[in-house]
């Protein structure tokens, strides 16, 4: 006959092993909610985007802003244009770089001073306003096209330099600069348009 203190310790040990499996199936749960989470909101920038492979998506309420602001240099097509506010600042309003550059359109100050537009007619050209520093991207490319016109290669590829390098620049190396952050910024705007949803149709080519 099996004592009571001999029958109760299998017991005891069945519960622990459960106890530890239930431990082990919730630590696990956790962890995949977690991995789940940060995926969708990797994916869900720029950035995630890239690295996943994904379509460089519009943000629905920049979309009708990037589309108007593009007719004021159609040389430069949608396309191009929203890929390169993509590369500015992945759609951050309130994007501030190392060197200073500010906005979705990452204007320097300096340049905002002298190319800055009030796009909405509220009174005040603001850097940090969408609507105002799209509007003042797409005219500063125009300008930036009838400056590196005299450039060699390709005038889109060195108006697209001429943004994040200076014309002075692109008329000085007479191209694109052989400027490492130059080069990958042109390289990059030109891929995401490749894959930019600027409707809601989906994938829009450039």
């Amino acid at each position: 006959m099996t004592s009571p203190r001999t029958s109760a310790r299998p017991r005891a040990r069945r519960r622990s092993r459960f106890t530890a499996v239930v431990a082990l199936l919730l630590v696990v749960a956790l962890a995949g909610s977690a991995l789940v989470g940060g995926w969708m909101a990797l994916t869900g920038t720029t950035q995630g985007q890239r690295l996943t492979g994904g379509p460089i998506v519009v943000p629905e309420e920049l979309r009708p802003i990037i589309t108007k602001a593009a007719k004021r240099c159609e040389a430069v097509p949608v396309e191009i244009f929203a890929a390169q506010i993509a590369a500015e600042s992945g759609w951050d309003p309130d994007a501030v770089s190392p060197a200073g550059a500010r906005g979705i359109a990452q204007f320097m100050p300096a340049v905002w001073e002298q190319y800055g537009i009030d796009a909405d007619k509220d009174g005040s050209a603001d850097i940090w306003n969408p609507v105002d520093a799209i509007h003042s991207a797409a005219e500063l490319n125009c300008v930036n096209r009838r400056l590196v016109r005299d450039a060699s290669g390709n005038r889109l590829h060195n108006t697209l330099a001429a943004y994040n390098a200076g014309f002075g620049s692109v008329l000085k190396y007479d191209g694109i600069p052989p400027f490492p952050e130059t080069e990958t910024y042109v390289a990059r705007i030109l891929e995401y348009a490749k894959t930019i949803v600027l409707t809601d149709g989906g994938t829009t080519r450039a």
